[in-house]
């Protein structure tokens, strides 16, 4: 371990159902606001699923001029306005001291643009399909958040947009980790987004009985929760400014965070169930603290999974007990999705937002809204209210359908 290059996180932005800075959605996230309500974007007259995590009061005009916003869809623009914010944080704002070449952009979509998919697909039925928006291509692909956030600043590095549903954002985070820890580039923009609050992914996922039926914002998003029953789909972005540590000491960068294990691996068991027993959640967090080089005694708080659905609560419990053994129980367990909903490909980003704040600040967020107990999910998961907690390692999972699974390791600056 000792001769890999270390790296650090110099910067991190978000845009997300509780808030459209840092700033604002930590100060949330803090104090336990739920950031749920009923779906505006659409009429849900004829849907059974009422609710999700909406960000609100979106306008990302001091960033991105009105033309240019007609052609970028909502996941890239929450990615550009979360990149920004960690590049304005971070101080590599000014790309002609640097070697561009040397800094990447990898940020995850599960989905890419489905509304705009929807628009044009509506389009294209009414009007004939070569009438569609010229536009409709590079707004729809999942790639083009990660290309617009390197088009925008003239990173000329790795770019590029992992899709692995729910595992995505930290796969991005992860990836990208390890291009600075093995040489390839010095600066990395990574994190993850998602805009699927739509016709088409409510309607997707309630067909599948994934999503929260439930129209008490309150009682929507309850991981660990014996009522739990089903996820609330959020949307938004998370995205940090990762360094190599010489790199940002040189340029007198405030570190904010370090990040030291990355696991990623698959359950290869089922298109959307995790396999029952956690064996694969569990092998992936071996996996990132055997990177990281520490004690599994050492973890001081899981940003967990924790989705509000039956399965993954349940089997994410089974395999933080194998992993840590006794120790899982004095370990401190949360699920932000109380608060945000589910960000699939956007998740594993913010809540790497989340996990450095949580180290800067020495406060461990609460599992909002929790009422009944599930024998099942029976960890410290931190109900209702956060507490203030010497940290020095914080680890985030993050688990998609097809068995994706992604792990990653932060410790305190």
């Amino acid at each position: 371990m000792e001769n890999k290059r270390r790296v650090v996180i110099t910067g991190v932005g978000t845009v997300n159902p509780t808030g459209n800075t840092v700033a604002e959605s930590w100060d949330n996230i803090r104090h336990g606001v739920c950031g749920i309500a009923p779906i505006t974007h659409f009429d849900t007259t004829d849907f059974v699923v009422k609710l999700a995590g909406e960000v609100k009061d979106f306008d990302p005009s001091q960033v991105i001029d009105r033309r240019e916003q007609k052609h970028l869809s909502r996941f890239t623009q929450f990615a550009l306005i979360a990149a920004e914010e960690a590049i304005l944080q971070s101080g590599i704002k000014d790309t002609n001291e640097y070697d561009v070449s040397r800094i990447g952009v990898i940020i995850s979509s599960g989905i890419g643009a489905l509304d705009t998919i929807e628009v044009e697909h509506s389009r294209g039925l009414n009007h004939g399909y070569e009438r569609v928006s010229p536009f409709f291509i590079p707004m729809s692909i999942s790639n083009m958040a990660a290309a617009n956030v390197a088009i925008r600043h003239g990173f000329k590095g790795m770019c590029t947009c992992p899709v692995t549903a729910c595992a995505g954002g930290s796969n991005a985070i992860g990836d990208a980790f390890h291009r600075i820890r093995d040489g390839y580039e010095d600066v990395m923009v990574a994190g993850g987004t998602e805009a699927s609050i739509s016709q088409l992914g409510i309607g997707g996922f309630s067909s599948m009985r994934a999503l929260s039926q439930a129209t008490d914002p309150n009682r929507a998003s309850i991981p660990f929760d014996a009522e739990r029953g089903g996820f609330v789909m959020g949307e938004g972005s998370g995205v940090l400014v990762m360094e190599e540590r010489e790199h940002a000491l040189n340029r007198g960068a405030k570190i904010l965070a370090e990040i030291v294990g990355y696991g990623a691996n698959c359950d290869a068991f089922h298109i959307t169930s995790p396999n029952p027993e956690g064996e694969g959640g569990a092998e992936c967090m071996r996996l990132a603290i055997k990177d990281a080089g520490i004690d599994a005694s050492e973890i001081s708080y899981i940003n967990a999974h924790g989705t509000s659905t039956h399965l993954n609560d349940s089997c994410e419990t089974k395999a933080i007990k194998a992993v840590f053994g006794e120790n899982a129980y004095k370990i401190p367990v949360s699920s932000t999705k109380s608060m945000t909903g589910h960000l699939l490909g956007g998740a594993g980003g913010v809540e790497a937002v989340f996990c450095v704040k949580a180290l800067e600040e020495g406060f461990i967020p609460a599992t909002i809204n929790y009422k009944t107990p599930d024998p099942e999910c029976d960890l410290d998961i931190v109900p209702n209210e956060g507490r203030n907690a010497d940290l020095k390692y914080a680890l985030s999972n993050s688990l998609g359908f097809g068995g994706h699974n992604a792990c990653i390791i932060f410790a305190k600056a």
